[in-house]
């Protein structure tokens, strides 16, 4: 698969994405949270496309507005660690010496973590719901963020150009802001659309584990939490949210495959390509 494709392909998924969040009200035949008792469990077809739950609730409907919640967790949390983590490896990188040091064995410990842990140990300090699991994603998404701040800052750092804005007396904040974090957003960029996905995996997750979204709210993980219980007698349940969340992390991190190779200096011009 080229690089053009995978960009055209992440960019139409994340694209259809965000339209269907931003139309769900429209789009979904039914109320998301009424329950119809009379209607419990019927399979995909007729009126109720993609059938409907133990509570006689449309799938489709709530898959259509849990786009929304998947898509507002993670984007959220993605500002929410690159606001934080950027300039926090920036600050390193620059100043050196023992502040580096001390911020980046901070970074250094929050990476060693695995994302999920790390999102649970946050979430049960904090509690469930949606504004945590925005937290938590954020929190997760921030050491990402720093350590690639850090590296991008350190290369830029002793270019001509900040060495003359150095000796000609510029302030701090200009020289971070004006002559190098505008040369090191290309990696961040990239990274935030791979953290967008990721931030959508692990809200997933925790809302699958009960320590996120809570029910009757139609979020992905939770309904892919619920589904699970009727696997043999209703699979639709399961599945479809399942899908959903594949689809949509897929759409992100083949989006920033493309930024990547179309941003990093060392890959333009070539004509990569991915087998498949």
């Amino acid at each position: 698969m080229s690089k053009h494709t995978t960009g055209f392909i992440g960019g139409g998924i994340v694209a259809a994405g965000g339209l269907i969040a931003l139309l769900a009200p429209v789009l979904s035949p039914y109320d998301p949270l009424a329950n119809h008792l009379e209607t419990t469990l019927m399979p995909p077809g007729g009126a109720y496309w993609l059938g409907t739950d133990e509570l006689g609730r449309d799938v489709l409907s709530r898959l259509l507005y849990g786009s929304r919640y998947a898509l507002i967790i993670g984007v959220t949390g993605m500002v929410a660690g690159l606001i934080c983590g950027v300039p926090w490896g920036m600050i390193a990188a620059y100043f050196r010496g023992k502040t580096e040091t001390l911020l980046m064995r901070v970074v250094d410990v929050l990476l060693a973590f695995p994302g999920i842990l790390l999102a649970l140990a946050i979430i049960s300090v904090l509690g469930t719901g949606v504004v945590n699991v925005v937290v938590a994603v954020g929190l997760f998404s921030m050491p990402t963020f720093a350590r690639i701040s850090h590296g991008a800052v350190i290369a830029v750092r002793e270019m001509p150009y900040v060495e003359a804005a150095m000796a000609t007396g510029c302030r701090t904040s200009r020289i971070l802001f004006i002559h190098i974090l505008p040369n090191t957003l290309a990696p961040v960029f990239v990274q935030a659309s791979l953290r967008i996905g990721a931030g959508i995996l692990v809200a997933a997750g925790l809302s699958f584990l009960g320590l996120g979204v809570q029910p009757p709210t139609p979020e992905w993980g939770a309904m892919l939490s619920r589904g699970r219980m009727y696997v043999q007698s209703a699979p639709w349940l399961a599945v479809a949210p399942g899908l959903c969340i594949m689809v949509m992390v897929m759409g992100f991190n083949l989006l920033g495959d493309y930024l990547r190779d179309r941003l990093d200096p060392r890959m333009r011009g070539e004509d990569r390509t991915y087998k498949t």
